[in-house]
């Protein structure tokens, strides 16, 4: 199998109002093409993990690698380059720029990586839009769609760059029951005939269970996965 993570003994404390140890120990690898959900109640620490795993929280002890390369230890702008060319992000609000159309909202983390020309990047976000359902859509401004659509054109945003990971903090967590269930087709999809790998931390139970794999976290250690 081709491991695309790696944490290792990754404990993290917060210091207010006392010192807490959040996560405990924490090891696992992942697979490509593996679609993952981490649960547990609230507090459990699985957001903090989700952080660290994504490069955006780096004061902790243990170490993470991702495509074989340690990121633990690298300064903030490489991690930063890093996290815009290998990892797609699908929050539970969609941040969409309101005043931008939808191809421009799909196109700006490829203009951020300035890979590819403007004009192939309009190409390739139009190819995620249409493997999305959502091409039809592209020049209305992402104001104008409902919850459902936005979240749909917030995951072609997170594959612009074919990143190596999606991670979904909650990313059904705004919708319905109907659109929770067309986001998760689409990521179920997009792990299955592409190979991508996801990893969400959710609290929709029905959500969790179709996944590949469930690691399941209480007072920020994991109790089973």
């Amino acid at each position: 199998m081709d491991t695309v993570l790696r944490a290792e003994k990754v404990t993290k404390y917060f210091m207010e109002p006392e010192k807490f140890k959040v996560l405990d120990d924490i090891s696992f690898s992942v697979e490509r093409g593996q679609f993952l959900s981490i649960i547990g109640k609230s507090g459990c620490g699985k957001s903090t993990l989700l952080y660290i795993l994504s490069t955006m929280d780096t004061d902790y002890e243990g170490k993470m690698e991702m495509n074989g390369k340690l990121l633990t230890g690298l300064t903030q702008n490489k991690l930063a380059a890093f996290r815009n060319e290998h990892i797609g992000f699908v929050f539970q609000f969609h941040f969409l720029l309101p005043e931008f159309t939808v191809l421009q909202n799909v196109m700006i983390p490829a203009l951020k990586l300035g890979k590819y020309s403007k004009q192939e990047i309009e190409h390739r976000a139009m190819e995620k839009l249409k493997l999305l359902g959502m091409e039809e859509h592209a020049k209305k401004r992402s104001s104008k769609l409902s919850g459902g659509q936005q979240q749909r054109v917030a995951i072609a945003r997170s594959l612009i760059n074919d990143p190596t990971i999606i991670m979904g903090d909650e990313p059904t967590g705004n919708l319905d029951k109907k659109n929770s269930e067309v986001v998760f087709d689409i990521l179920k999809g997009l792990s299955v005939e592409h190979k991508q790998t996801i990893i969400t931390v959710t609290h929709d139970g029905e959500f969790a269970a179709k996944c590949d794999r469930i690691i399941e976290m209480s007072d920020g250690k994991i109790i089973k996965f």
